[in-house]
C-alpha cells in the first residue's frame, strides 16, 4: 500500500505494476525512474511549476560540493531525535539532497521509518528519483498534499512555500513539523557584492497558528566559494537570480572567489 492518496477522489493508491491505482479506477503511471505524477492541473497555477531544471542543477551541483552540510547535518539530528512514529514527509523535497541524507541518517541509527517526499517541479522530483531509491517520491502542490489526515508523524519543510492548514491536517496529533529558513544575514557578503543597496532578509514571527514552538537553533557559518562556477551556482538556486538585472548579472560575472555567511534558522513544532 502507497502512503500516497488519489488527488482525484482521496482514496489510498496501491501500485499496480507500473501505475498508482485507486478502487475507483484513477490511474497515474510511474515514471521509469519511480515517481508518479499526481500534480491536477487545477492546482498547477498560472505560472512556472517550481524550480526550473537551471535552478535544480544549480542547487544540485552547490549542494553536493558540501556548502550546506552544517544545516544538513543539523537537520539530521533534528529527525532523529525527534522522531516517533515511522512515516515523515519532505514536503518541498527538490532535487532530494536533504530528503536523502535523512534517509542515511535514519538508517545509520536503526530507525525504522518510511520516507516520502513531494515537489512541485517535475524536474525536481526526477532528478530526486534518480538519486533516491528507497522512498515514495511524487509531483505534487504543498497546498494539496496527496496523503490521507493524520497518515504523518513528522514533516519537513525547508525554505518551500508554507501551507500551514495542509501542514496540520496531514500530521497526526502531536506530530512533529521541522523547518528552515534564511535568517537575517543569510548570503549578506553576496547580495552586497552584486546590489547597490543590499537588504538583510526579514525573519518573521516564530509563531505558527496550530503549532507549538518546541526548539528553535540558529545555523550560522562562513562559506568560501573558490570559483566562479560555485558563485553562480549558489545564486542560480536563489530567488534573487530572477530578480537582477543585466548590471547586477555582469557584477557576478567579475567575482571569482568570495566569503559569505550562511545563516539558517532550523525550527521544530508540534501540531496541536
Amino acid at each position: 500500500m502507497s502512503i500516497f492518496i488519489c488527488p482525484v477522489c482521496g482514496k489510498k493508491l496501491e501500485l499496480s505494476g507500473n501505475s498508482y491505482v485507486c478502487e475507483k479506477g484513477h490511474s497515474f503511471d510511474r515514471a521509469r525512474s519511480g515517481y508518479v505524477n499526481l500534480l491536477l492541473s487545477k492546482h498547477m497555477g498560472k505560472t512556472v511549476h517550481g524550480d526550473n531544471k537551471l535552478m535544480v542543477q544549480a542547487r544540485r551541483d552547490f549542494l553536493n560540493k558540501g556548502y550546506y552540510s552544517p544545516l544538513c547535518d543539523a537537520l539530521c539530528d533534528a529527525v532523529s531525535d525527534n522522531l516517533s512514529g515511522s512515516v515523515v514527509i519532505d514536503a518541498g523535497c527538490g532535487e532530494g539532497y536533504y530528503t536523502s541524507a535523512i534517509i542515511d541518517r535514519l538508517k545509520n541509527d536503526n530507525i525504522m521509518a518510511e520516507i516520502c517526499g513531494i515537489d512541485i517541479s517535475k524536474t525536481a522530483v526526477e532528478y530526486s528519483s534518480k538519486r533516491i531509491k528507497t522512498a515514495e517520491l511524487a509531483v505534487a502542490s504543498v497546498f494539496h498534499i496527496p496523503v490521507a489526515d493524520s497518515s504523518c508523524d513528522m514533516l519537513v519543510t525547508l525554505f518551500a512555500p508554507y501551507c500551514g492548514e495542509e501542514f496540520q491536517r496531514v500530521l497526526r496529533k502531536d506530530g512533529i513539523m521541522i523547518m528552515a529558513i534564511p535568517s537575517a544575514d543569510h548570503l549578506w557578503e553576496l547580495k552586497k557584492a552584486i546590489y547597490d543597496t543590499p537588504y538583510k532578509n526579514e525573519v518573521k514571527p516564530y509563531e505558527l497558528e496550530g503549532f507549538e514552538l518546541i526548539s528553535k537553533k540558529r545555523v550560522t557559518y562562513e562559506m568560501h566559494l573558490d570559483c566562479q562556477e560555485d558563485i553562480n551556482a549558489l545564486f542560480s538556486m536563489t530567488p534573487y537570480y530572477y530578480r537582477t538585472g543585466r548590471e547586477q548579472q555582469e557584477r557576478l560575472s567579475q567575482i571569482h572567489q568570495l566569503t559569505t555567511k550562511a545563516d539558517f534558522e532550523l525550527l521544530i513544532y508540534r501540531n496541536i
